[in-house]
């Protein structure tokens, strides 16, 4: 009982309790160094971070954006299977827009005069056969050309495989030229237009700046150091820009990214806004796996002869697509995220005391004093009974 009495006389204490910061003044040169010294890192941190580096005195806003794309070049060609040719931007820009991408046909693998006509499968271990009874008629394999017709022809002097109705001759599948066919598509140009907004502070500029003329638009050429605000690029130095060789990447294809950049501080003149470029490489490109590298796609020409026979050109286009991505933020003098900011900070040098207490009475060698002179008790019934 007497026990119980105890527990209960402890619990109604501690409820009726109240807790008061009691100022400690300590004079050490150790404690006082380390509160100094971290009270100079938060206000180094909330001055030189917070508002000089990241601007916490400003609202922001990310951008809204809109690009199209306007390829130049023409290119000579001279092949066994199409002969002399040029190619022009309707021939090797692929499709002809795309949003905020485009594709130029670098190399090619040419199958011309294709008809739909029956002839030998391409061998495989599923369409070799020896007999008319290896091939189902009707049966279409998803990875070869055609349909069976239930025929087991000659492919070879010593290779049968299961006669297909195709368009026929079919496509060798091979590795493509080298160096590539349209190499001098490395001196193709495009001309990038960019429109961005940041509905917030309601502001719109473009990547055509307002110096810009028409004079200057036809005769400059985008150079990071000496001409950084021309948005026509030779394709050549977009690859290079992204430490690419762009022969080599040609012979293949890739797909390259040009990463324009808009980081606006609105409080300063707006024709401080102007965007950055920069390159880099897309698609994977590791030496130690070279299964299916590189970008391709097929597309046909077709034609119809005076005996009104279909006929195509099949064409294993290998190119380099170009993504244009746009990032950016605004920013813009707040008071709100100001106050904000100053709040945070005045909370961090709240913890200052609390560092330097745990110090002072978990480290220190007179930590059992200073307990004694940071702690008082005072109980009220012992000073009424005083009285």
């Amino acid at each position: 009982m007497a026990q119980d009495k105890g527990c209960g006389a402890s619990l109604c204490q501690c409820f009726f309790e109240y807790e008061t910061p009691k100022i400690l003044k300590i004079r050490s040169r150790k404690v006082g160094t380390v509160n100094r010294l971290i009270q100079a890192v938060i206000i180094a941190y909330v001055i030189g971070y917070v508002y000089v580096l990241k601007r916490g005195y400003q609202d922001t806003d990310s951008v809204l954006s809109s690009v199209t794309t306007k390829v130049k070049g023409i290119a000579l060609t001279n092949s066994s299977d199409l002969g002399l040719r040029i190619w022009d931007v309707a021939d090797y820009v692929i499709p002809p827009q795309e949003d905020s991408s485009f594709f130029v046909l670098t190399n090619l693998i040419i199958t011309p005069n294709q008809t739909q006509t029956r002839c030998p499968e391409v061998p495989s271990p599923s369409s070799l056969c020896t007999s008319d009874s290896d091939c189902t008629k009707g049966f279409k394999d998803m990875r070869g050309n055609g349909v069976r017709t239930g025929k087991c022809v000659k492919y070879s002097d010593t290779i049968k495989t299961c006669e297909v109705l195709a368009w026929c001759p079919l496509e060798i599948d091979r590795e493509p030229p080298e160096p590539p066919m349209l190499a001098d598509a490395e001196n193709f140009t495009v001309l990038i237009k960019n429109n961005i907004r940041y509905p917030k502070f309601n502001f719109n500029k473009r990547n055509i700046l307002p110096h810009i003329n028409k004079t200057y638009l036809t005769q400059c050429i985008y150079n990071a150091t000496t001409d950084p605000d021309c948005p026509i690029f030779k394709l050549k130095d977009i690859v290079e820009g992204a430490k690419e060789d762009f022969q080599t990447m040609a012979v293949h294809g890739g797909v390259m990214g040009i990463q324009i950049r808009w980081d606006c501080d609105l409080d300063m003149p707006t024709s401080w806004c102007v965007p950055k470029y920069t390159f880099r490489r897309l698609d994977n490109k590791d030496p130690e796996n070279t299964v299916a590298p590189g970008y391709n796609f097929r597309f046909a020409k077709y034609y119809k002869s005076g005996d009104d026979v279909e006929t195509r050109t099949l064409i294993k286009g290998f190119g380099i697509r170009f993504d244009v991505m746009v990032f950016g933020k605004a920013g813009k003098f707040s008071i709100v995220p100001m106050l904000l900011n100053i709040g945070a900070g005045l909370a961090l040098l709240g913890l200052v005391t609390v560092v330097c207490d745990w110090i002072v009475l978990t480290f220190m060698t007179k930590r059992n004093q200073y307990k004694v002179e940071k702690f008082s008790y005072v109980d009220e019934f012992k000073l009424l009974s005083q009285e």
